[in-house]
């Protein structure tokens, strides 16, 4: 199994875990009310009121996963700021009712059958619909709180499956317990059982408050989101299986504000005190009725008395309860009853009503609602926008609809800034595409750009409301690029001659035979060549005869294609003679010469610029830190230093446009290059020597994958940000 598949399942793992405990202890207790609530029907005669108990426990399914539906799809339909404010709300709601469930069933379960049974035989003396209602509440609870936990679950999951195959696992597995409880297969110690996972919950509960915290402090209704309490993202690796785990488990990641953590730890403190602290059993209540009749045990959750036993009461069959003491006789009928509803028309009835109901609160907040509504926008070359109607703020999706002849690429875009809040390219004739984009106060406009035919714009459209439109990109031309490139042009010329000195001096060591000379200064003149930021075609084909590898060459390294810095690298390494190895040596440097001449002649294509900055460190992650370019020297960490400091050279040229469009996202590139270079940094001897990649310490070698993943994250933007568009 490869690494990312491993860590993936760790992923999905981590994210499953707290879905699956609070789908087993929610289903567990949701199971044993309704296990009461049956068995006391039948141990009272009374199957014929089994119906109802259903229908009340299908109502109480029914709303609970409707309330889900409503809190995923509402959400989804907010705009960014207000998704972050509702996720931390309700997460905090969230937590207070988890904790509340948690102590309330350690304090209660104790007298939860005999109370639920008190509530059932008031409910057998009256309707059908004072039935179905005490059933309905007493699962209703557990199932809101349910849907509440585990949507604020998968808000923090990083792989969203995770969440959902863990609820399911764990409602399964409740059930499970619940069918062997009932029918005395199974023996469980249910006070142990509600303590242990509660205990559990209340650790996972407060991970979520910081979560919570965290999603209001990134909203911006509450400050200090840059404060962190702890930076460790340079040491952990937050893309590590471990990190994963904890994350997903305890929401403790290796980044955290100072708000996140003083949350999790004002919660988890006093509430793991109290609810470790011995507890008080409540007295019950004796009735006069009791106080009359002989002293019995009363019946408990855990009890021979209930459709469930203890670890420590024997599953013995139990003596019957006497209708008069559990459960009283239901009265007569009345002689002129009306004719019940059909009961399949009552169970569509107790489903269909809350399905209904959450639908209508979805199409209320959702984008199709009048507000929000798709518009069809028509593109073509003699006109652009046709459909264009007023706008409300908020997310919005629309149909392009290219009713010409001829691909066009078209633009959502404020007339005044030329910034660009949605795009599509290349639309062909005849096509309908959606565009997303969601919209703050201001004015927009369409701009279709056909192809070989010139751009035309659509009137303007003003937004008012409140909300904010998602980051637009201001779009940058051709002649932007012209001086970030005459610059690494230039810086390029400089070293290209400091290189072929150090390549004359790598061939007069092999000349003269001095190989342990050569291989000094073959990291020298290699180093200096990875500095020039070499990747995908900068050089053109010199690159491939200057420091191409062997891999494809039908003989590997001893093929006669195979030339330049990897060349001489095996040879020099493999213990080659010197005579055999100075033709490779001339070549290298003959190959040097030849880039030095053809240089200033290469064309260039200024939108390449942006991706080398992406590039570089792409290749590195490929080559390098696999060790795929090693032949022999064990030198490819110095080589990822050198492709480090190549992409500096590369980000500094653009470093302007790139601070003028995404000045935050600029910052964090920095802080993760400074990252990704200490821990290189780490294979770096006293002496100047390298540690080869595959010698480093597993947990090094992890948080240098983790670091460069991360900053290449970062960096896939930049590319994005510079590309030239014809919205200008």
């Amino acid at each position: 199994m490869c690494a990312d598949e491993l860590k993936g399942r760790d992923t999905v793992l981590s994210d499953a875990f707290p879905s699956f405990l609070i789908g087993l202890r929610e289903g567990l207790e949701a199971g044993l009310v309704v296990s009461i609530l049956l068995a006391a029907l039948i141990k009272a005669g009374r199957r014929d009121r089994v119906g109802p108990v259903w229908f009340g426990i299908a109502a109480a399914a029914a709303l609970s996963l409707s309330f889900a539906a409503v809190l995923t799809f509402t959400s989804a339909h907010l705009p960014p700021k207000a998704q972050d404010v509702f996720g931390g709300v309700l997460s905090l709601l969230a937590v207070g009712f988890v904790t509340t469930m948690v102590f309330w069933m350690r304090r209660a379960s104790a007298s939860m059958s005999g109370d639920i049974k008190a509530k059932l035989a008031a409910a057998l003396g009256s309707s059908t619909g004072v039935l179905i209602f005490t059933a309905f509440a007493a699962v209703a609870r557990e199932g809101l709180e349910t849907s509440l936990f585990l949507w604020t679950t998968a808000q923090t999951a990083h792989e969203k499956s995770g969440p959902a195959i863990g609820a399911v696992f764990g409602i399964a597995v409740a059930t499970l317990l619940c069918w062997g409880l009932y029918h005395r297969a199974l023996k469980l110690n249910l006070t142990k059982f509600f303590k242990i996972t509660g205990l559990v919950l209340v650790v996972i509960a407060a991970g979520v408050v910081a979560y919570g915290l965290q999603d209001l402090q990134e909203s911006g209704v509450v400050g200090g989101f840059t404060s962190y309490a702890w930076d460790l993202s340079a040491h952990i690796d937050p893309n590590a299986w471990y990190s994963t785990v904890v994350a997903g488990t305890l929401n403790l990641t290796p980044k955290m504000t100072w708000l996140s953590v003083a949350g999790y730890v004002v919660y988890l403190a006093p509430v793991l005190y109290f609810y470790l602290r011995p507890a008080v059993a409540p007295r019950p209540k004796v009735s006069q009725t009791a106080e009359a009749a002989p002293s019995t045990p009363r019946p408990t959750a855990g009890s021979a008395d209930t459709p469930v036993a203890s670890a420590s009461t024997p599953a013995a069959t139990p003596a019957p309860v006497p209708a008069s003491a559990s459960v009283p006789a239901a009265p007569a009928p009345a002689p002129a009853a009306r004719r019940p509803a059909p009961r399949w028309a009552m169970g569509t009835a107790v489903v269909a009503v809350p399905a209904v109901a959450a639908v209508a609160v979805i199409v209320a907040v959702g984008p199709t609602s009048s507000a929000r509504a798709d518009q069809t926008i028509e593109v073509s070359a003699a006109s652009c926008g046709k459909g264009f109607g007023d706008l409300a703020t908020g997310e919005h999706v629309f149909q392009m609809k290219n009713t010409g002849d001829v691909p066009a690429e078209v633009y959502l875009l404020d007339p005044s800034t030329n910034a660009v809040y949605g795009e599509i390219e290349g639309l062909a004739p005849g096509t309908t595409r959606p565009l997303t984009a969601t919209l703050g106060a201001g004015a927009y406009a369409w701009r279709c750009v056909p192809n070989g035919k010139g751009a035309v714009t659509s009137a303007v459209k003003r937004v008012t409301g409140a909300g904010t439109s998602r980051t637009a990109v201001v779009p940058i031309a051709e002649k932007d690029l012209d001086a970030p490139l005459e610059q690494y042009r230039s810086y390029v010329t400089d070293h290209l001659t400091e290189l072929a000195g150090y390549t004359a001096k790598l061939k007069q060591d092999v000349d003269s035979g001095d190989l342990a000379a050569a291989k000094n200064d073959w990291l020298t003149a290699h180093l200096s060549y990875n500095r020039l930021g070499a990747a995908y075609g900068t050089f053109a084909d010199w690159d491939a005869k200057i420091d191409g590898r062997a891999d494809g060459l039908p003989d590997k390294e001893k093929d006669k294609d195979f030339t330049g810095f990897h060349r001489l690298e095996y040879g020099l390494w493999h213990g080659e003679a010197a005579a055999g190895l100075a033709p490779v040596a001339d070549q290298l440097d003959a190959d040097v010469h030849g880039l030095i001449d053809a240089w200033p002649k290469q064309e260039f294509d200024p939108a390449d610029l942006p991706l080398r900055a992406h590039e570089i460190l792409e290749n590195t992650l490929q080559f390098q830190l696999t060790g795929d370019a090693d032949y022999g020297s064990g030198s490819t960490l110095a080589t990822a230093d050198a492709n480090l400091a190549g992409t500096r050279v590369v980000l500094n040229v653009i470093r302007p446009l790139v601070q003028a469009r995404d000045p935050r996202g600029l910052a964090d590139i920095d802080t993760w290059l400074d990252r990704f270079g200490a821990a290189v940094g780490v294979a770096k001897q006293p002496d100047g020597t390298w540690t080869p990649v595959d010698k480093l310490a597993a947990a090094d070698r992890q948080k240098l994958n983790g670091t460069l993943g991360e900053l290449l994250e970062q960096l896939a933007v930049v590319p994005d940000l510079l590309e030239i568009r014809k919205a200008t």
